[in-house]
């Protein structure tokens, strides 16, 4: 399982939080304030019916007359109508309120993810990624639209009943409210636990989806390793402290409701027993009566439906501190606001025709870690425009690093990076990697055709530019055996392609944007010969004139390298070309002898 742990929180109700939340709600005020309006009609058409109840009673019942009733009837009916048009309107804005909300909050965060650099990716499961922007966000949307539409007819109908209820007989409605003060002792008990048992049910939830995620993605290695058992075993206990999370939270709720429903029963009994004595000795009339223990228990109607938004504020809650959480992670990797107003940002590029890049790199005094480990210290590299550069050395000997520093992927806490004798902060982002092309050790294709995939590097390519781009790194020749050649679909994750020609038409992607940086990361290490043999023809034809880095475990791959840097615990050790190095004897020399005996043993074997 992944050892990431999200933070707990532990405020009963953040009203920082919320007012982060009118962010959200802000474009959609007017809507907010007509869903309002209709509530607002919706409760005042409710409180009308028991007085309708009771003008009845009294005028036609107890008096045996029907004088009027036909306009009684006519404005009953008019109710009924007013009352489906505030049903229909409310129904319809909610809904789209919902929608919309919960579409911005996706939009927001996924415009933030697009912004993260590599360092929150490796440490944040996907999972937890994809909780965010699915299920809490729809659960933030749901409850802010259909929240507001009870929460406001629900306050305003006790209200008015309150005001009502005080005007027929202040005696009778204190004594049907005396049980109040004792429903918000109990609901600040019930809130702190339904919260704490939502925010674990939530925090579950982030670590289900992730497992979900590492399944699915690896499932061929778990079937390799027979791994289905155990991964089952983990699976459950994570359900199972999910079911528990969400029973003790259901428990709660359906706890509080009944409370809430047994103290409105408790305060309708009042009204009776004392409105029926004010009756008998004529004190009220038996009209008042009927409107008073529908207004008791019409009371404690809304006072249930607050209580179930007040369940529902905890869950909500729990799921805007998570969203939250990830759109105000904090960016490692940005511009300066005098480059984002010169060049705006990546997502949002002003109009300029991007600086050509040369090519010329230079690290000075470079100091990088990865927490609290140095990788890199006191660093210095220089590389020309157009030389091509490979690093060997062991794993974790800072190879990878150098290159992702290079390419900005990383900042060095110390020291500073020149691109063409400009520090490359002092230069926007998109000014970079739009100048940069970059081939992964495990190539990854987007589901669509092979068309797509090379168009990606650069959208507005042509089909011309996309051909030209495949044969000029060898991807051609298998495209065009394929059943539908450039159009034929290539699978979820190159599914339908062997790594082979997924790591030519990765290749081919890189190049068709033309870029002045080239980075190949491990490109042949998972390929057969022959396509390796394919790649490293096509390398030294496509890197020519650019600045180049190749990160290689097989030598062969970077013999013809203009320099070749020995990387040995964040140090250059060695450093020269195929040639100066094998004469030196040193730890290139050995690496490549024992490499190059390997290679011949294979032949021989495979002869």
């Amino acid at each position: 399982m992944n050892a990431f742990e999200e933070k707990d929180y532990t405020k009963r109700f953040d009203l920082n939080l919320w007012k982060k939340l009118f962010y959200f709600i802000k474009p959609y005020r007017k809507k907010m304030w007509i869903l309002g309006l209709f509530m607002l009609s919706l409760a005042g058409v409710d409180v009308l019916f028991p007085l309708m109840s009771k003008y009845a009673i009294d005028h036609f019942i107890i008096p045996e007359n029907t004088d009027g009733i036909w306009y009684y009837a006519a404005f009953f009916l008019l109710l009924i109508v007013v009352q489906c048009v505030n049903i229909f309107f409310f129904i319809n804005i909610a809904g789209k309120i919902e929608m919309w909300v919960s579409y911005d909050i996706r939009k927001k965060g996924f415009r933030h993810l697009q912004e993260l650099s590599f360092k929150y990716y490796n440490k944040t499961p996907v999972g937890w990624i994809m909780a965010r922007m699915t299920s809490d966000s729809q659960r933030l949307g749901g409850f802010i639209s259909w929240g507001l539409v009870d929460f406001v007819w629900g306050s305003s109908l006790m209200l008015l009943i309150i005001a009502i209820m005080l005007f027929l007989n202040w005696k009778l409605a204190l004594i049907a409210l005396t049980v109040v003060p004792v429903l918000v002792i109990i609901s600040i008990y019930f809130q702190k636990k339904i919260l704490k048992a939502y925010r674990s049910v939530r925090k579950t939830n982030s670590r289900i989806t992730g497992a979900f995620n590492e399944s699915i993605s690896g499932a061929k290695t778990t079937k390799v390793l027979v791994r289905e058992q155990e991964n089952l075993h983990e699976f459950q206990g994570l359900t199972t402290k999910m079911y528990r999370s969400s029973v003790q939270a259901a428990v709660f709720s359906a706890l509080y409701l009944p409370v809430v429903l047994t103290l409105g029963s408790i305060g309708t009994g009042l009204v009776l027993w004392k409105g029926g004595n004010a009756v008998v000795s004529e004190m009220i009339s038996y009209g008042t009566l009927v409107a008073f223990i529908s207004y008791t228990v019409q009371f404690f109607d809304p006072l249930g439906e607050l209580a179930r938004i007040f369940a529902e504020l905890q869950n909500a809650q729990a799921s805007a501190e998570r969203i939250f959480s990830m759109i105000e992670e904090k960016l490692q990797i940005k511009d300066s606001a005098e480059t984002k107003k010169m060049y705006g940002d990546v997502l949002a590029p002003h109009e300029f025709e991007v600086e050509k890049i040369r090519g010329e790199i230079e690290f000075k005094d470079i100091t990088f870690a990865y927490e609290d480990e140095n990788i890199l210290e006191n660093f210095d590299l220089h590389v020309k425009a157009g030389e091509r550069i490979a690093l060997v050395g062991d794993t974790g000997s800072g190879k990878s690093t150098i290159v992702n520093l290079a390419c900005r992927f990383f900042e060095p806490q110390k020291g500073e990076i020149l691109i063409d004798g400009v520090d490359y902060r002092k230069r926007s982002l998109l000014w970079l990697h739009s100048n940069l092309g970059y081939v992964l050790q495990t190539p990854h294709l987007f589901s669509g055709t092979v068309k797509d995939n090379i168009r990606y590097g650069r959208l507005d390519a042509s089909d011309e530019e996309v051909k030209k781009a495949a044969e000029l790194v060898n991807a051609d020749d298998f495209i065009m055996k394929l059943e539908n050649k450039y159009d034929s679909e290539v699978g979820e994750g190159g599914s339908l392609l062997s790594t082979g020609e997924k790591q030519l038409i990765s290749f081919a992607r890189a190049i068709i944007a033309n870029p002045r940086i080239f980075v190949l990361d491990e490109a042949t290490s998972s390929v057969d010969t022959e396509t390796e043999m394919k790649i490293q023809q096509a390398i030294y034809k496509v890197l020519k004139d650019r600045t180049s880095f190749i990160i290689a475990h097989r030598l062969s791959t970077i013999k013809a390298a203009d320099r070749i840097l020995v990387i040995r615990n964040g140090k250059i050790t060695e450093e020269g070309n195929h040639h100066d190095l094998i004469n030196q004897k040193g730890y290139y020399y050995r690496l490549y002898t024992n490499q190059f005996m390997e290679e011949q043993e294979e032949l021989l074997l495979n002869a």
